[in-house]
């Protein structure tokens, strides 16, 4: 993820902190000093963060090493303000399976706070769980409670929350994973539809946010498995782009400029005696005109960083391959030699295409 630095290893598994996690610990920080100006409630508050997304970071492990078991690798662990999110390098295929990966995060934080109601020993802890005082409070209960929220919280049953999951999983039993997906999707936005009636009601606008957050996420995993659906089993070569231009880097840009114009694409894959060996974006381009000026060659202005994928892969892989690379453009190689683009462009016109083939497709069968 970008605006992240890497400050550790776990378990294999390379530990990020996105930059925006200096907004949460500054906003710590001044609300701890406000409190009663002392620079002991700001070390308090600070070791309290701190250690909170440690526990994140264990939370998300669970579900990391759960994934292992199954033989899903884990690319990374990202800490953000709003929590942490291991990027598995897939999900598995079996109910059974997900509903274990989705369990073991929450697991964790049931774990963690038997071990501090050790710790506490105090029925109070418990009873009082909407005590919490970042300032002048118990650190272990605190520690406590957080436990118990994180674990509660993340198993309602909405999207993106472990719960979202483990519907699905329960669904999918029974139904196909597609169906099952947005059954839970579905289920997950009208809960964060009522939240957020809830929050405007209250005037409680992080109420209010979470809702958003939980219908946006409800639909991004809605919408990603209908992209998994329609692409499974299709190779890159059935939805690339076979009609297109290239340039060679001692074009001037005044080339791109015309192509551009003349309406054929928006980033050009620079080709040299055969080879793809850079990619002219659109943002490239336009960055050097500015700059440069017109006279400039495509290959003092192309991207020399870029992914490739070949016809025969498959295609949802390609894709994300691409979501993952600074250019919007993937070139499709075979034996060196360049044959096709992938962009998400494309992807949108060949799901637009297949749901459409689909729809004829249930009218034919009413019929």
């Amino acid at each position: 993820m970008k605006w992240s630095w890497r400050i550790g290893r776990v378990a294999g598994i390379d530990v990020y902190v996105h930059a925006t996690f200096l907004l949460l610990l500054g906003w710590v920080a001044i609300s701890s000093w406000t409190a009663r100006e002392r620079l002991a409630d700001v070390t308090h508050g600070l070791l309290f963060i701190t250690a909170l997304f440690g526990i994140i970071v264990l939370h998300e492990l669970g579900h990391a090493l759960a994934a292992r078991r199954y033989g899903i690798a884990t690319a990374d662990i990202t800490l953000l303000p709003i929590g942490g999110v291991a990027r598995l390098e897939g999900m598995p295929e079996k109910p059974r399976q997900e509903l274990v990966v989705a369990l073991a995060g929450p697991a964790v934080n049931v774990a963690l706070a038997l071990v501090f109601w050790m710790l506490v020993r105090s029925a109070d802890a418990l009873t009082s769980m909407t005590r919490f005082q970042l300032v002048g409070g118990s650190m272990l209960e605190n520690l406590l409670r957080v436990n118990i929220g994180l674990a509660v919280f993340n198993l309602i049953p909405a999207f993106p929350m472990d719960g979202g999951r483990v519907l699905r999983a329960l669904l999918a039993l029974k139904l196909d994973y597609a169906r099952a997906t947005r059954l839970a999707a579905t289920v997950g936005q009208a809960m964060a539809f009522m939240a957020g009636a809830v929050g405007l009601a209250k005037m409680h606008p992080f109420l209010v946010f979470i809702a958003i957050f939980v219908y946006l996420g409800a639909e991004q995993e809605a919408d990603m498995v209908r992209v998994q659906t329609a692409l499974d089993g299709v190779p890159a070569r059935a939805v690339m782009i076979r009609d297109f231009k290239t340039l060679s880097p001692h074009d001037p840009l005044r080339r791109a400029v015309q192509y551009v114009l003349d309406g054929f694409q928006q980033d050009f894959p620079v080709v040299d005696q055969g080879r793809v060996i850079g990619i002219l974006t659109r943002q490239r381009l336009l960055t050097a005109l500015a700059k440069r000026g017109e006279n400039l060659t495509v290959g003092q202005a192309m991207e020399r960083r870029f992914a490739t994928t070949t016809p025969d892969e498959e295609a949802e892989a390609a894709f994300a391959r691409l979501e993952e690379s600074d250019c919007r453009t993937l070139p499709v190689v075979q034996n060196e030699r360049l044959v096709g683009l992938l962009t998400a462009e494309n992807l949108g016109e060949f799901l637009m295409i297949q749901s459409a083939l689909r729809g004829e497709s249930s009218l034919a069968r009413k019929a």
